[in-house]
Order: structure tokens, then C-alpha cells, then sequence
């Protein structure tokens, strides 16, 4: 074959069209549509003030824009091929309304910061909501810790009952994991504050354009400073959703405690009749099923954030499709169901209670409480902790096979010492009863960061601090976003001579 190569096709191919135009262009007009309105306000009212556009050519852009706007029902609108999405869709509108005028919007500007810009808002959006939902379930949390910070518990590790806390220990320290996950989100919210308008293409551009103007009238907190890295660093997707991410992950744990709580093994975990699903068909089955669901919820949502950080993987650094329109709406999915989980779980641990029955049932079961018995020996018989662990050890090993709780004890824990020491202790039966109690070994525990109540009661304040400062800085954004909306509104009505 000689000569260049001939194709007389015509653009887009229909398979092309229907698997991938066709959806960008839904995504576009679903999800964006409200802020290319704002970006292209914005973009105008800079180049209007900055002269790169008379004071007649912006007021004639706007009024066309405006009339777009209102003529236009971007819901019904449906690929046809004649426009890639909703962004050429609008330049067709201003040409055709203003003949070469409506192409000079674009001016100083590229699908590609617009782009981000888009994704940013849609983000910043989205964050928002989730942001209420977090902050919610960190303020049941505490709500709930105090409410329960006497409430005693067993906890447990590898699956077996370790020691006695409180219910509001517990949730503390679930609570200080959110608050750091909480800074995290915080710190992904900051990075998605920047504004990539004025990058261009790539390099910025020749006109005298101001891009702190339009950063400040679209509510970003200042321009995101390098060109390039405006539309080829995609950090504040993969940071955002790798926080998002790690919120998930973590609360799923603490939902899977609560479904080993709850189950009729260990039963220390009441579950309300509100959040119970009764069997088809086994009439005496309490199915704390809502527990499920939240776990369910997290995985997806941990999971669908890993699908959007891990798209990122091996991408060039540039301008790339990889990270716009279909991997930003799979992400929304995230915000969705994580969004639920929040609410439903902050809604749970409101309501559920500890049985205490079972919490002492269990506990007399597994000696939870002989960690204090050795260490009442450390401070009181002056014995190593080596010889104390031993003859708690014995001590619970024959209780637990006569069948006693640890508090009947005192004979069998006598006999043990005298094993290991040669001589009686002068502990008297009723120190060993307070040493062995649920109340006693949580009281004595009073180091900071322990269950005791005026341990727990500084650690709330703390908390209490941490969250105020987190909301008050997230509160501060967002009177940022709402003040510059009215700004651009008013500044766009001032072009309109309104």
C-alpha cells in the first residue's frame, strides 16, 4: 500500500459514542453542571475587571449566559454527537447567540483547569455533607462515653476476655481514632482548597489574568501555585480518599465488636428491639441485623475509595483521563454509602446498652479481674511481679475449676501463696475481695488515659476540645464557600446591570 492513508469516517465512532460519550456527557450534566455555571461567571468577571474584555463584551457574555441558563433544561438535555458534554454544549449556545463574541469566554483558560476546578467543587460539595456525619457520630460518641463512663464492661483481647473497663472507656478510645481520622479529612480538605483556574492548559497563559480573583469569588481558599501541577498533580484525590478511606476501615472494627458483643455467646452488648430483625422463621432469634449493614457499608465504601486511589497507580504525570469524569463519579459512591453507615452508626450506639447481668456473669467466668490481685501483691507483700503473677495464676485456675467466682476465692489464693512463698499473707479476706472486685480494679486506674472516672472525665474534656477546634475550622470553610457564592452572585448581577 503507497500513499497516505485515506479515512473518510466521520468522529465519534457509534461504539465510542454509546460506551463512553454518551456516559461522560451524563456525568457532566448530573454532576457538574451547577458549578461549570459558577466557573464560567467567575472566569468572566475576571477577564471583564482585568480589560481582557471590554466593558461591553463581558455584560453581552453574561447576559447570554444568563439566558442559557434559564432557557436551558440540562436534565432533559441527551448526547447527540454534535457536543462533546455539557461545556461545549454552552460554547455552542454563547456562539450561537453572539456569533465569534461567545468564543472569547474561553479565553485564558483550558478544559483541563476547568476540569479539576469541576472535580474540586463537586468534592468540596460532597466533603461537606460527609464532613456533618463525622463530626455527628464523634458527638454521639462522646455524648454516649459520658453517659456510660461507669458502665462496666469486659474487655477483650484475641477473642478472650482480658480485663474489666467501662463502656466509656471503650468508646474514648473508638472516639480518638476518629478525631485523628478527622484531622486527616481536615488535612484533605485543606489540600482540595486550592483553586487550579488560570493553569491553562498547561503553563498558565500571555493575558494579564488574576487568579486570586477568580479563586476568591469560587470560594477557594488561594490558587494552587505550579501550573503544571494544576492539572497533573491528582494528590488531592488519591489524599482525600485514602482519609476517607482510613475512616471506614476503622470504624469497621469497632462495628465488629459490637457484632461479637451482641451475639448470644457473650451477650454483654444489648441491642434495642428497634434494630432487631426477628428470624422467618425462628420466632425466639433477636438478629441484630443493622450491625451487618453497617459493616457491610463500611467495606464498600473503604473499598470503592481504594478503587479510586488505586486508578491513580502508574498514570503518567500529566493531563489524563484516568483521573476525570468516570473514575470522579464512581467515587460519589463512596460519599454515599459512607454516609449512611455515619448516620446509622452514630443513630446504634446511642441507643444500645450494656447488660450488666452478663458483664458479671462473664466475668466472674474468665477471673477478669486477678491482673489487680498481682498487683495488690507488687505493692502490698513486697513481692516481685513474677511470684505475684504466679499466685494469681494459681489462684484463678483453681476457681475457675471448683466452678467459683474469683471473689470466693480467698481459701484457694491463700493456699497459693503459701505455695509460692513459704509463709500466709497478711492480705486480709476483705482487701482481697476489694483487689478482686469489677469496681475496685477500674477505680485504681486512674493514670491518664485510663477507665477511672477522673481519668475519663479529663479525656473527655480533651476530646471535647479537639472536635470543637476540627468543626470551628471546617465551619470557617464553609462561611468561606457560602460568602463567595454571594460575592459571585452579586459581581455576576452587577455584569447583568442588576
Amino acid at each position: 500500500m503507497t500513499g497516505p492513508i485515506k479515512d473518510a469516517t466521520e468522529f465519534p465512532d457509534p461504539v465510542y459514542r454509546q460506551t463512553v460519550l454518551s456516559e461522560l456527557f451524563e456525568g457532566v450534566k448530573e454532576h457538574y453542571a451547577g458549578h461549570m455555571k459558577a466557573i464560567n461567571q467567575a472566569h468572566l468577571i475576571m477577564l471583564t475587571e482585568t480589560g481582557i474584555l471590554s466593558a461591553v463584551q463581558g455584560p453581552q457574555i453574561a447576559q447570554a449566559l444568563d439566558e442559557i441558563d434559564r432557557e436551558t433544561d440540562v436534565k432533559a438535555l441527551s448526547y447527540t454527537g454534535e457536543h462533546e458534554d455539557y461545556f461545549f454544549f454552552v460554547e455552542a449556545q454563547l456562539r450561537g447567540k453572539l456569533g465569534d463574541l461567545g468564543g472569547m469566554l474561553h479565553t485564558a483558560r483550558s478544559r483541563n483547569d476547568m476540569d479539576h476546578t469541576l472535580f474540586k467543587l463537586a468534592l468540596r460539595s460532597r466533603l461537606a455533607s460527609l464532613w456533618q456525619d463525622v463530626s455527628g457520630l464523634a458527638n454521639a460518641l462522646i455524648g454516649k462515653a459520658r453517659q456510660e463512663r461507669d458502665t462496666v464492661i469486659v474487655a477483650y483481647t484475641h477473642g478472650q476476655p482480658a480485663q474489666p473497663t467501662t463502656f466509656g472507656h471503650y468508646l474514648c478510645a473508638a472516639l480518638e481514632v476518629l478525631l485523628r481520622d478527622l484531622e486527616r479529612l481536615n488535612l484533605a480538605a485543606e489540600q482540595l482548597d486550592h483553586c487550579p483556574m488560570g493553569a491553562a492548559a498547561i503553563t498558565t497563559t500571555g493575558f494579564p489574568i488574576d487568579r486570586e480573583r477568580v479563586s476568591s469569588l469560587l470560594g477557594f481558599s488561594e490558587p494552587l501555585l505550579n501550573s503544571y501541577g494544576c492539572i497533573a498533580s491528582v494528590d488531592y484525590v488519591t489524599g482525600l480518599y485514602s482519609a476517607l478511606k482510613l475512616i471506614f476501615i476503622h470504624l469497621g472494627r469497632l462495628i465488629q465488636d459490637l457484632a461479637f458483643w451482641s451475639s448470644f455467646e457473650v451477650g454483654q452488648l444489648y441491642v434495642p428491639n428497634k434494630f432487631v430483625q426477628i428470624s422467618s422463621i425462628m420466632p425466639q432469634k433477636r438478629n441484630p441485623v443493622p450491625i451487618e449493614h453497617m459493616r457491610l457499608l463500611a467495606s464498600l465504601s473503604a473499598g470503592r475509595c481504594d478503587t479510586i486511589v488505586n486508578t491513580m497507580h502508574n498514570t503518567p504525570f500529566t493531563d489524563m483521563n484516568d483521573s476525570e469524569g468516570e473514575v470522579q463519579r464512581s467515587g460519589y459512591e463512596a460519599f454515599a454509602s459512607g454516609e449512611r453507615m455515619l448516620r446509622l452508626l452514630a443513630e446504634f450506639v446511642s441507643s444500645c446498652q450494656i447488660d450488666p447481668q452478663r458483664v458479671r456473669a462473664n466475668a466472674d467466668a474468665a477471673c477478669v479481674t486477678v491482673t489487680e490481685l498481682a498487683d495488690t501483691l507488687v505493692r502490698d507483700e513486697d513481692l516481685s511481679f513474677r511470684q505475684a503473677h504466679e499466685i494469681a495464676a494459681a489462684t484463678s485456675r483453681s476457681v475457675l475449676s471448683d466452678g467459683q467466682a474469683l471473689s470466693e476465692g480467698y481459701q484457694a489464693f491463700q493456699g497459693a501463696f503459701r505455695n509460692e512463698t513459704g509463709r500466709m499473707p497478711a492480705i486480709t479476706g476483705e482487701a482481697f475481695q476489694k483487689a478482686v472486685t469489677l469496681e475496685g480494679f477500674i477505680s485504681c486506674r486512674s493514670r491518664p488515659g485510663g477507665p477511672a472516672p477522673e481519668a475519663l472525665d479529663r479525656a473527655l474534656q480533651i476530646y471535647r476540645e479537639q472536635l470543637t477546634d476540627l468543626e470551628q475550622q471546617q465551619s470557617t470553610r464553609q462561611k468561606r464557600h457560602e460568602e463567595a457564592g454571594r460575592t459571585l452572585h452579586q459581581a455576576f448581577g452587577d455584569l447583568l446591570g442588576i
